[in-house]
């Protein structure tokens, strides 16, 4: 689909994020041990250094016999050994034999399947069976789950508890990892202070910094805070510094258009290449993006609300980039629980609530107030209604698009 400018200073949402993940690269690998690989993107195959089980075994307490010998029953066999798990018998099962077996316990040679002790009967050596047994009855072949050679766990993709249980059986110690982006987070404004410092009269809390260090860690990122720069010239310089290092830096306010607006003339002054700013969305517009000495830089708003829905619409995306994963946010359909007016020329991520009705559908009802500085209409949200700039009227019950705010779909 082509992307639309919508006008000479705003760009659309679909153009600000693919100039976004085409500013960003994929992040070197590095090797952690199984136990510090839980949650991280996998950067190479894992491949079997063994085969499980690594001969026939049983998969089942009972009696290792030949086939012929029980195919009709009741039969009588001599048990002339034991074979358990860590302890296999060493001997051979010949014509009338037999050999107490437990489960994961290697098959003896000459044995072809396996009777569970509750089909026999023992008498001293004499196992008496009264069930038959197919050739191949409980035994679990060599290579049954996974052989020498095999790729266990595909490339690009977050480890789950049951990839490392793979990994570890399949003798694999270390893996290969995509390195977490290094996110260094900024913020900006003599008007904030931090959670738990005394509050000025014309000071508010910062609530920024820590709900995006919030997000970047549930994305797989790794959040850099290097605390809030004052509006002067200097501060702003000195704590950008110490961005060094890291694989973008995140700067929160100071991207608008007022006197202590700082950030674009800052940066630009010590090299900021900027790519775009001002977006055709709400809450969000003034989102600006570029490149500091070859680092990419993110100018969020100073907004609570815009920067954590440019969060989850930029930044997020961006991270997954970053480690190799599918950056595109998965929408749900839904069904509108009030009338929404016709939009303007600003995409919307409108605050809602979610209910399932009867029918089985998933019912949004957008909040009445969409302020951007009410954060706990965003916290009570269960989603975010996307309206297309200029979407036409809309009437309860009808279609719409939704992204969920649930940490396992989102991060926020």
């Amino acid at each position: 689909m082509p992307v639309r400018k919508v006008n000479k200073n705003m760009i659309s949402v679909a153009e600000a994020l693919q100039r976004v993940l085409d500013g960003v690269e994929r992040m070197p690998a590095e090797n952690v041990s199984l136990a510090a690989a839980h949650g991280r993107v996998l950067a190479r195959d894992v491949v079997a250094r063994l085969t499980q089980p690594p001969s026939d075994v049983s998969a089942m307490d009972g009696y290792a016999v030949r086939a012929a010998d029980v195919a009709s029953v009741p039969a009588t066999l001599t048990r002339i050994g034991e074979s358990a798990a860590g302890n296999a018998f060493d001997g051979a099962i010949g014509p009338g034999q037999t050999a107490r077996i437990f489960t994961g316990a290697p098959v003896p040679s000459g044995a072809d399947a396996i009777v569970i002790q509750e089909d026999t009967t023992a008498s001293g050596d004499q196992i008496t069976v009264v069930e038959a047994a197919a050739l191949g009855n409980y035994i679990r072949p060599a290579g049954l789950d996974f052989s020498e050679g095999d790729v266990g766990i595909p490339a690009n993709r977050v480890l789950s508890a049951r990839d490392i249980g793979l990994a570890a059986a399949m003798n694999v110690p270390w893996l290969s990892v995509t390195r977490a982006p290094r996110i260094a987070l900024l913020a900006t404004g003599d008007e904030i202070v931090r959670p738990g410092e005394p509050v000025g009269p014309n000071q508010i809390i910062s609530s920024n910094t820590l709900a995006l260090m919030g997000l970047i860690k549930s994305s797989g990122g790794e959040a850099i805070d290097l605390g809030i720069a004052s509006d002067d010239e200097g501060s702003l310089r000195t704590l950008a510094a110490g961005a060094r290092g890291a694989d973008m830096l995140v700067t929160l306010g100071g991207a608008s258009v007022g006197d202590h607006d700082l950030v674009r003339k800052v940066l630009g002054q010590d090299g900021l290449d900027l790519n775009f700013w001002r977006i055709a969305m709400r809450p969000g517009k003034p989102l600006l993006f570029g490149h500091i000495a070859g680092t990419p830089m993110m100018g969020m708003p100073g907004n609570p609300v815009s920067s954590l829905v440019c969060g989850l619409v930029y930044l997020r995306p961006a991270i997954r980039a970053m480690l190799g994963l599918d950056p595109h946010a998965t929408t749900q359909p839904a069904r509108l629980g009030r009338d929404l007016p016709a939009n303007d020329l600003r995409q919307d991520y409108l605050r809602a609530s979610a209910s399932i009705n009867e029918n089985g559908d998933t019912i949004v009802t957008p909040f009445e107030k969409q302020d951007s500085s009410m954060l706990s209409r965003l916290a009570r949200a269960d989603c975010l209604v996307l309206r297309a700039p200029e979407a036409a009227p809309a009437k309860a019950g009808e279609r719409v698009e939704i992204l969920p705010l649930n940490g396992d779909v989102t991060g926020i």
